[in-house]
């Protein structure tokens, strides 16, 4: 199995995920780029695996269906009625395939409530729950939502690739810095960011993310400066609260 990055849009990833001469595209913001992709790759197109509902990552689906009558479209329970073309509505725990290779799905509310993520051969795709040095806002759950469904991510095993649905790690790790400012891991990767940054892995994520370390005694001491109490889902919320101003 690999994987083909195909930005979108003004900082959007989408990802061609290619196992043998077919493919499912995930997190679609536009139709284009990703035709173009498929016929750069000379894949048959399958399937389009949808993160969330929100338009910059399912604003391609029309151009695609389109294109490619019969795709498999799946999503969240959650999101699934609000994104075009759903054919297949799964649940947390659900196995999908791709030409045989199975994955399964989180559910990670927070973001959206029917947010979640597609963990496949060794790969998590993460849309806007889980991104390099940060996460997404919470749009539509409450803090200890978004912390339990990080916390789920960060349990996966530490080589898992991450690919997230956004090119904003140059600023999350900016934050990261500010938040834990003697951490060396974040130092490092703040000089060794790559173009593009994805995919990521859940172990780096761990060293350099604040929101996979709300059990680290320098961000509870960040988060208790902004009057936060020492448990996680309280700790994440205050610097998730931060970093929403943060410039």
């Amino acid at each position: 199995m690999r994987v083909a990055i195909v930005p979108c849009l003004k900082d959007n990833f989408a990802y061609l995920v290619i196992e043998g001469g077919v493919a499912a595209v995930v997190d679609p913001g536009e139709a284009e780029p990703v035709l173009a992709a498929v016929a750069r790759e000379g894949v048959r197109l399958a399937a389009v695996w949808a993160t969330h509902h929100h338009m910059d990552h399912v604003g391609g689906l029309p151009g695609l269906l389109a294109a490619h009558p019969g795709l498999e479209v799946l999503a969240g329970e959650r999101d699934a009625g609000k994104i075009e073309g759903v054919t297949r509505a799964l649940a947390d725990g659900d196995e999908f395939e791709l030409a045989g290779v199975r994955g399964r799905v989180l559910h990670n509310p927070g973001h959206t409530l029917g947010a979640i993520t597609f963990v496949i051969d060794g790969r998590a795709f993460t849309g806007d729950t889980l991104f390099g040095g940060g996460c997404g806002r919470v749009f539509e759950g409450d803090p200890a939502m978004m912390h339990a469904s990080l916390e789920r991510l960060a349990a996966l095993p530490p080589a898992t690739e991450v690919y997230f649905g956004h090119e904003y790690t140059a600023a999350n790790l900016r934050f990261a810095a500010a938040v834990e400012p003697d951490n060396a891991d974040v130092a490092r990767r703040v000089r060794e960011i790559p173009t593009p940054s994805t995919p990521s892995t859940i172990e780096l994520e761990r060293a350099t993310n604040p929101f996979l370390r709300s059990h680290v005694p320098a961000v509870i001491a960040a988060a208790g400066a902004r009057g936060a109490a020492a448990d996680g889902a309280s700790v994440f919320g205050a610097i998730r609260a931060w970093k929403n101003d943060f410039k």
